[in-house]
């Protein structure tokens, strides 16, 4: 079959079926994987090219059944977008090791076996990985020691993968967001935070999720062709601001 072809964990909400959504109307077909059975299958419904295959991540086994399921249905893998993950926001002291494992097994360990079960099937395509980590994983803040963590990880394993894959003429990169309006975000972040972020950001806004999308879709097409190994920042111009200083804007 000559459509190209996509498995994206993560999406059965937010970035992920953003980035889903973008890759159909591309002329994609779609591997819509996510833990959340019940909003996969409703999502899902009526989708045209779209396959959707209930992955805990974390679990090896489950991983292989998508990656098979995948290749039963459509033939060939092009693109594999790591996207699925958790979030845990508390303090250093109050996170314990079943929480920080759990991070660990989902955000860092889920991408490394997707990659790992998909490595063959990319080779024979010269197909991308992109893995989505966080503007956490590049810049340190408090109350992320697990979250952040993991997604620095991310995207040092990225790297690895570029080093490696890239005589196979698989291509790895990372897109690394910063704050962006999910459903997540609308629930846990206050005025005062979203104040706050506005502030540092130099758009002076939070990012939507088409916009990221947009990133993660390039990565995967041919446009992106010569591009590997790279961490790319889809976060208004918040890594690049360093520490804030609200006062010194507030007469721009």
């Amino acid at each position: 079959m000559t459509q190209k072809t996509a498995i994206i964990t993560g999406a059965a909400r937010g970035i992920g079926l953003a980035t889903a959504r973008l890759l159909s109307e591309r002329g994609w077909r779609v591997v819509l994987a996510d833990i959340d059975a019940e909003e996969l299958a409703r999502i899902a419904t009526g989708w045209d090219d779209a396959l959707a295959m209930p992955c805990d991540v974390s679990d090896p086994d489950q991983v292989t059944a998508v990656v098979d399921a995948a290749t039963a249905w459509s033939g060939r893998i092009d693109a594999l977008v790591n996207n699925a993950g958790v979030a845990d926001f508390r303090p250093m002291a109050e996170t314990d090791l079943a929480t920080w494992r759990r991070v660990m097994s989902v955000n860092l360990d889920g991408v490394f076996l997707c990659s790992q079960a998909a490595i063959p099937h990319l080779a024979r395509q010269g197909g991308a990985i992109v893995n989505i980590a966080s503007i956490s994983g590049l810049r340190a803040s408090t109350l992320r020691v697990a979250y952040g963590t993991s997604k620095a990880a991310v995207i040092h394993l990225t790297r690895q993968q570029a080093a490696e894959l890239g005589q196979q003429g698989i291509r790895a990169n990372c897109v690394a967001p910063g704050p962006v309006d999910t459903k997540l975000a609308l629930a846990v972040h206050s005025p005062a935070i979203r104040a706050a972020y506005h502030d540092a950001i130099p758009l002076n806004r939070y990012g939507r999720e088409d916009e990221i999308a947009q990133a993660i879709a390039f990565l995967c097409s041919d446009q992106a062709s010569y591009i590997t190994g790279q961490v790319l920042a889809a976060d208004g111009g918040f890594e690049a601001t360093g520490v804030g200083l609200p006062a010194l804007r507030a007469g721009n």
